[in-house]
């Protein structure tokens, strides 16, 4: 066995981890220049906006090369819904709901590269995106207007198209959550979710997009805090060696990479350091434990590492094994600031924006909608999706349950998201008198409430937006 300096190094490169704010602390800097794989930036570190994002991408590539190593940067930059680059704005991409229901696959690659562009300039190398999981279950309430559709074949062909216009721009794509986590009805950041499906099921539905993307050269899979009782009854897939042995069977030969540790799914019965050992040693490859971790967190985690080597707990050799895998990646990573984007990228954008639009709305025979107000009933977004912006500029915000304010005598478009899964919406939405239109910004299943024509955009992002805007206003809306 190597000394065990080497093997703590090892230890070390083998972890992503996260700090709070916008400039590297010391201790992380030290952990760098000893050999931590590299940072995942979340909101925290994101939020002072993008030159910012640059700055600090730079004080970990330099310390990462004190060391002599170049560390991953990495970052869940989806588009839509979920974005760290533009976290103030929203985002000026469309989403994955909206592109599938789009469905032009050149439209989706040059999103794909408009994003490999931003993080280039930003000096990202490892995009934890797109999602692959097959949204089958509408009432699933983390992914949604995240996949690109409830279909398969649909949702394949739309990642391969992100996945080769991303990393066109050189950044490495990381498609997730395998193997699937579309027809789950709870969310894997508070929970362990249940994946009951046989495995005739998963092979013709939630594996034929990691299957696409594993042919079609993808870097990086991203691994699911989900228990697939068909592959494994007891651990979940970031534990589970039958899972992960799986993603191999595919032909899938990258790198892996867990989804954040510190998931209820995956760490609430063990601990992060535990969790690690164990997901290492079912074959994951990169470990990301979650945002705003101390670094004491990082040396228990890779003492933990270290001692189950020692006892036997994990091969050396998968370790070692793990770390070459980052290391190809890297070799294989160049990011190019300056690759070429359509110029008519934003119009193209805006016509798929309009379709998406147009594929779940009820476009005709809308109220005059002259003198209208804006109703926001708002509900928290899950954790991917976090604290940003969504919908219209809204006149008047309400809470579902709480008492409606008296308003003036006008329509009303009233805007959701996810209404169909949440039934206090509903009632709020009736209790709304002037109602007029509805406007769902999340995924577009059926709806229990008041018979109000529905506008769709499947997500939200600027274009959607601006799509949602036109047709409001041929009705009259003066804004």
């Amino acid at each position: 066995m190597p000394p065990s300096s080497a093997v703590e190094t090892l230890a070390l490169r083998v972890q992503v981890s996260a700090f709070a704010g916008a400039t590297l602390p010391a201790d992380y800097a030290e952990l760098l220049r000893e050999g931590l794989g590299g940072i995942c930036l979340f909101g925290s570190n994101t939020e002072p906006g993008e030159e910012s994002v640059r700055s600090l991408s730079a004080e970990i590539r330099e310390a990462g090369a004190a060391g002599g190593r170049t560390p991953v940067i990495t970052i869940d930059e989806e588009g839509g819904d979920v974005t760290r680059l533009e976290a103030l704005s929203g985002s000026s991409v469309l989403g994955a709901a909206a592109l599938g229901a789009a469905d032009d696959l050149a439209l989706t690659e040059e999103t794909g590269r408009a994003i490999g562009l931003r993080l280039a300039r930003a000096g990202i190398n490892l995009d934890l995106a797109p999602v692959a999981d097959v949204n089958s279950n509408p009432d699933n309430p983390v992914i949604a207007t995240r996949s690109f559709s409830h279909d398969a074949g649909v949702a394949a062909k739309h990642v391969t198209a992100w996945v080769r216009g991303l990393e066109s721009t050189g950044v490495a794509g990381c498609v997730k959550h395998f193997p699937g986590h579309g027809d789950t009805g709870q969310d894997s950041h508070v929970a362990l979710p249940v994946l009951d499906a046989d495995l005739a099921t998963l092979r013709e539905r939630e594996l034929v997009p990691f299957l696409a993307a594993a042919e079609a050269g993808a870097a990086a899979v991203m691994t699911s805090h989900i228990v697939v009782p068909a592959l494994d009854p007891e651990l979940p897939g970031t534990l589970s060696a039958p899972v992960l042995g799986l993603l191999r069977e595919l032909g899938f030969d990258g790198l892996i990479v867990t989804d954040a540790l510190d998931m209820a799914g995956a760490s609430a019965e063990r601990g992060i350091p535990a969790a690690a050992v164990l997901s290492l040693a079912a074959g994951a490859d990169l470990l990301v434990l979650g945002p705003d971790k101390p670094a004491s967190l990082v040396r228990d985690t890779a003492a933990a590492i270290v001692a189950a080597v020692e006892s036997g707990e994990l091969p050396l050799e998968r370790l070692q094994d793990a770390a070459a895998r980052i290391d190809r990646l890297l070799a294989g990573t160049q990011p190019r600031p300056d690759a070429a984007l359509d110029p008519r990228f934003e119009q193209r954008s805006l016509d798929g924006a309009r379709r998406a639009l147009a594929a779940a709305s009820d476009l005709t025979d809308l109220p005059s909608l002259a003198g209208a107000l804006v109703v926001s009933i708002v509900t928290e977004a899950n954790i991917a999706v976090g604290d940003v912006p969504w919908g219209l500029p809204a006149d008047v915000v309400v809470r579902p349950g709480e008492a409606v304010p008296d308003l003036p005598d006008v329509p009303l478009i009233v805007q959701v998201r996810d209404a169909h899964r949440r039934p206090d919406v509903g009632r709020t939405v009736a209790g709304l008198g002037r109602a007029a239109v509805l406007v769902e910004w999340g995924w577009p299943a059926t709806y229990d409430g008041p018979g109000l024509p529905r506008l769709c955009p499947q997500g939200f992002s600027l274009p959607g937006v601006t799509a949602v805007t036109e047709v409001l206003r041929r009705s009259g809306w003066e804004r």
